[in-house]
């Protein structure tokens, strides 16, 4: 494993989230099986396949047959039992670089990595979309376990640089995501636009489940420098010398004003929106996401 693949994995915080399981929150649709009943009526109660068991499962599905052979709890599915299918959609512009531990795309990275495997290892399909100004690679969903690493390597090859064009990868999924989904967004929103809420809100009324994650660094958050510095947008590459004391102030209330700005366009229209910061412990996030995701939750 690349020093760069074990900063997306992370293999110990996958097992400490490894006990827990997403459900959403209304019905799914899909085409695979999965652990998310069908909102379809009068399907077929046919034996499909095994999955395995995850805590919150029914006892009553396990396949103790199934355990008798292999000392694994399995879960009997059937196909009246549909998966839930989620996109994850991962910002990979010029902006993304910017942090020295961890940069945007690497918490970016980690978290769409995280979410598709707690998915996949309960049956669900997953894909993938990365984009800048263009779409990047876009991964479609499946439900094998080892997708995941199809996943992970796409996230570890996918080219960074340009400006950010969210619509462009937004319209996309629109186009290809078929019947109900979850949709992951990852990006700094830095080029947020009424396109890009409109986008969101139509995915909605198509009966989507949509979350944003906008990642910044704490630099974009606290503004924390008092020298002389030489600032650098990332995406046009134009510079500007300024002294940041004289304009502390101003940027902090910009910038408070823009993400409140993009968290009540996106709730206003019943879109979940959470701010993740590159410092932030991935653990709890996740663990809020799981326990609460396609709803319009939000994080100031």
């Amino acid at each position: 494993m690349t020093e760069k693949l074990r900063d997306i994995v992370e293999p110990e915080l996958l097992a400490r989230l490894a006990h827990l399981s997403f459900r959403a929150q209304r019905l799914a649709e899909g085409v695979l099986t999965g652990m998310h009943k069908s909102p379809h009526h009068g399907a077929s109660v046919e034996f499909a396949q095994h999955r395995e068991y995850v805590p919150g499962d029914e006892l009553k599905h396990i396949d103790w047959k199934a355990y008798a052979k292999s000392d694994r709890y399995q879960i009997k599915q059937y196909e009246d039992e549909t998966n839930l299918r989620a996109f994850l959609l991962v910002d990979t512009s010029h902006s993304m670089q910017y942090g020295a531990r961890r940069d945007k795309i690497g918490q970016a990275a980690l978290l769409a990595a995280a979410l598709g495997y707690l998915l996949l290892r309960q049956g669900d399909a997953v894909g993938l979309l990365t984009f800048g100004d263009k779409l990047g690679t876009y991964v479609p969903p499946r439900a094998r376990p080892d997708h995941f690493w199809n996943l992970v390597q796409t996230l570890e090859r996918a080219p960074v640089g340009g400006p950010t064009d969210i619509s462009r990868a937004l319209s996309h999924i629109a186009e290809v995501g078929g019947r109900r989904a979850v949709v992951f967004l990852f990006s700094d929103c830095l080029e947020f636009d009424l396109k890009f809420v409109s986008l969101c809100r139509q995915l909605r009324r198509r009966r989507h489940h949509v979350q944003v994650f906008q990642v910044l660094h704490p630099d974009e958050v606290d503004f924390p420098f008092e020298e002389l510095t030489l600032f650098e947008e990332l995406e046009s590459r134009q510079t500007e010398l300024a002294d940041p004391r004289g304009m502390r102030e101003q940027y902090l209330e910009e910038m408070q004003a823009f993400c409140d700005d993009i968290r009540k366009r996106l709730l206003e229209g019943d879109v979940g929106y959470r701010r993740v910061l590159t410092s932030d412990d991935p653990e709890p996030l996740l663990r809020q996401v799981i326990g609460g995701a396609g709803g319009a939750a939000g994080r100031g």
